[in-house]
């Protein structure tokens, strides 16, 4: 998830040289909400490892 995140933001960014506001903004959006999503994950994957040692 965190690669999609990578690839959105390299969108926007590509987007918003080119010029294309409303893309890169959309992009810059998805990728905050991926990043999100990841973080919330990592978190829970982290919390119920610790509690099968």
């Amino acid at each position: 998830m965190l690669r999609w995140t990578v690839i959105f933001i390299i969108l926007a960014v590509v987007a918003a040289i080119f010029g294309f506001g409303g893309i890169s903004e959309s992009a810059a959006g998805i990728a905050k909400i991926l990043f999100f999503i990841f973080l919330v994950l990592f978190i829970i994957s982290i919390v119920t490892g610790k509690k099968r040692v």
